[in-house]
């Protein structure tokens, strides 16, 4: 069959999905919170008589013969990443509805020094292939171009199709594939070598490409879109990659436990929390949700992994609760992804920040190739830097004054010069980090 195509029997049920997806987007947000609740009850009581962890942890907090009320919901404590790695086997149902099989187990990258394993099933990778085909829809991508990737735990090569979402379901460009630990300059060499019409990496390497081409000059003329995944994304690398290729950059938040998160809005640049695949609450110091415009943490309950069961998961992230869109989706709205706990820079009174360095000033003394801040005490500041050259005093005096106007005050800054600054695992880049614990 050439024409009409006739999806593979996994891409019909994909394609069914996704119908769904293209009519629940615009639903109220009250009314898809009432659906979330409703598949939440159905996960909970599976969870409470089929997961031990959740049989011991709920035992005075959950009873399955009443209604799973928002108040109860909010009320059940939170599953931590401490949680995943201490009870992997106890957080494991024993009785997998069969319909959800096969399993098959992941690995997070641990780039926060706490990797852990969860399970996924059938159904979260439908929801996975789903939620992506929303995302090429949302940005009207032209699935017959060229897609390069640069990533982690891939092989190099190239295939004649963009992956498992449209694979069997629509026929696409190639895609060109680069593992994530090439060095710049032969990442640099093949994307021109490639001319891809989109380009997905993480943020930090996006950076680095942007400004070699802004540099040495080289164009990459049917670029359209910049698509980055995996790290806190700079709001400056937005402008950095318009410069460079005049190509908008289109950022996802994801989690390898959860899957999707939340998807940038095709109509601006805040997020979109994928409501129907989980739920996601935005929760201040004293656990209540926050106001638009306030951070918190984000807690995430997957809808659909019975396998796993992750119910109000603290991820790690920090996130700022947005307004509801314009763009008429009923899908809550985070404005923007802040980062992890180990990026927030604390204070001697015990008050957190969320330090931004600005790439562009930083980048103004051309001999800086990378850089990272790291707090080693209440009061100082490692500023580790890999350079073509020594700084000169006025150089250093520079960058000094830079950083500390980022900071509060009382702050001292010890510059460390460094032949590479390594990437955590998974291949992720952090531009600060904090090796000090809040005082109590």
């Amino acid at each position: 069959m050439l024409w009409p195509a006739i999806p593979a029997a996994g891409g019909a049920e994909t394609l069914a999905l996704l119908q769904q997806l293209e009519q629940s987007q615009w639903m109220s947000t009250d009314r898809i919170l009432e659906l979330q609740m409703r598949q939440v009850e159905q996960l909970a009581r599976h969870a409470h008589s089929s997961v031990a962890f959740y049989g011991e942890r709920w035992r005075d907090r959950y009873d399955p013969a009443r209604p799973l009320t928002r108040e109860r919901f909010a009320a059940l404590p939170l599953l931590t990443r401490r949680d995943l790695q201490s009870r992997y086997d106890a957080l494991k149902t024993s009785a997998l509805p069969v319909q959800h099989a096969p399993t098959a187990e992941t690995r997070t990258s641990g780039s926060s020094g706490a990797p852990v394993r969860v399970l996924k099933t059938r159904v979260t990778e439908l929801f996975w292939k789903a939620f992506t085909l929303r995302d090429h829809l949302w940005h009207r991508r032209d699935l017959r171009g060229k897609l390069a990737a640069i990533r982690h735990g891939v092989t190099p090569g190239e295939s004649d199709n963009w992956g498992p979402a449209t694979q069997g379901l629509v026929e696409t460009g190639p895609v060109a594939v680069l593992h994530i630990r090439t060095d710049l300059e032969s990442q640099l060499r093949w994307l021109v070598e490639q001319q891809p019409m989109y380009l997905l990496a993480y943020p930090s390497i996006v950076a680095g490409l942007a400004s070699a081409c802004l540099e040495r000059r080289v164009s990459l003329s049917r670029l359209r879109e910049v698509r980055t995944i995996g790290e806190s994304l700079d709001p400056e690398l937005r402008d950095l990659c318009l410069k460079a290729w005049n190509a908008p950059v289109v950022d996802v938040y994801s989690a390898d436990e959860v899957g999707y998160i939340a998807l940038q809005c095709p109509s601006g640049q805040h997020y979109h929390a994928q409501s129907e695949g989980v739920l996601v609450e935005v929760l201040n110091d004293a656990g209540a949700p926050c106001a638009t415009g306030e951070v918190g943490r984000v807690v995430v309950t997957a809808l659909h992994n019975f396998a796993t069961p992750l119910i109000r998961y603290d991820v790690g992230d920090f996130a700022e609760a947005g307004a509801p869109c314009a763009c008429g989706r009923g899908l809550p709205v985070l404005r923007r992804i802040v980062g992890r706990v180990r990026n927030l820079l604390v204070t001697s009174s015990g008050k957190r920040y969320w330090p931004s360095f600005g790439m562009r000033k930083l980048t103004a003394i051309p001999k800086i190739l990378q850089y990272q801040f790291v707090q080693k005490q209440i009061d100082l500041l490692e500023a580790h830097v890999v350079a073509s050259a020594p700084l000169t005093p006025a150089e250093e005096e520079t960058l000094t004054r830079h950083v500390l106007s980022c900071v509060p005050p009382g702050f001292r800054i010890r510059i460390e010069y460094r032949d590479a600054i390594a990437r955590g695992a998974g291949g992720k880049y952090e531009e600060f980090v904090s090796e000090v614990a809040a005082p109590r």
